[in-house]
């Protein structure tokens, strides 16, 4: 029987799981997916995705690659899988891919959002898909400060303690900043990211936006390399995996899904 790699698309709200990577202790987007395309297949399936969400993290559009020798059509594993997924999880496309893609290694890019809630008072309808926090933002200094950003960088200052990358340089290519009513939305993409490093970058905006730190202060932080001068890491719930990112070579049927409330 002929192998063949198939890509698929994927929504999820991570509020449910422990991230993406399957684990012994705890439900993950990983497990719950492989064992719905398992059940399609009729034999195991492995997924590689593009870019590992953390606990409560969600995705817009994750990208992953599995192999199977089973003969189904792309809507078979696009209803089937559905058919045996959570409500938080749906796969939205399925393609066949030539066996040198590879969800995380072909991809050249990455993009995510990072929505905080910026209000007097939580909300109790999307307290799961958003950072929270009352103190008043000037989302015109975070922009400013993010342009420190931009560029090939050592990004250790922006790094979790754990963080197994074996070097801590990465290139943004883009950072923005921007506001609609009382929703901060800050927009990044990269050619790769460290542990944590959305939400670090996240937390160190918000005190430059709430008038703790000024806007110079972010590039010092970035120069010192060290972890402990940057802010908190900000709450996983307002992070989203927006988009990987791919070459012309492989025309995958994304369309750009951003996280927009209210």
């Amino acid at each position: 029987m002929n192998t063949l790699r198939w890509a698929i698309g994927i929504e999820y709200n991570g509020a449910e799981f422990c991230g993406w990577q399957r684990q012994s202790h705890c439900s993950s987007v990983q497990q719950a997916l492989e064992q719905a395309l398992s059940y399609v297949a009729d034999h195991s399936i492995e997924l590689s995705c593009a870019g590992r969400t953390d606990a409560a993290v969600h995705a817009c559009e994750q990208v992953a690659h599995f192999d199977s020798t089973a003969d189904r059509t792309p809507r078979a594993w696009l209803m089937g899988a559905n058919c045996r997924l959570p409500r938080s999880i749906r796969i939205l496309w399925v393609q066949a891919v030539s066996v040198d893609f590879h969800a995380r290694f072909t991809a050249f890019a990455r993009s995510y959002r990072y929505l905080i809630l910026n209000s007097d008072v939580p909300s109790a309808l999307f307290q799961r898909q958003v950072c929270w926090d009352y103190r008043r933002m000037d989302e015109n200094r975070m922009q400013l400060a993010a342009r420190h950003l931009i560029g090939e960088h050592d990004f250790s200052a922006f790094r979790a303690a754990g963080c197994q990358a074996k070097t801590a340089s990465r290139f943004v290519q883009s950072l923005s900043v921007s506001r609609q009513g009382d929703i901060i939305a800050i927009d990044i993409r990269a050619n790769a990211f460290l542990h944590h490093m959305v939400r670090n970058i996240a937390g160190s905006l918000m005190s430059i936006g709430c008038g703790e730190q000024q806007e110079d202060w972010l590039h010092e932080v970035l120069l010192s390399k060290d972890r402990r001068l940057a802010a908190k890491t900000a709450a996983a719930a307002g992070l989203y995996f927006v988009q990987a990112h791919y070459p012309g070579q492989f025309p995958l049927p994304q369309v750009e899904r951003r996280p927009v409330l209210f």
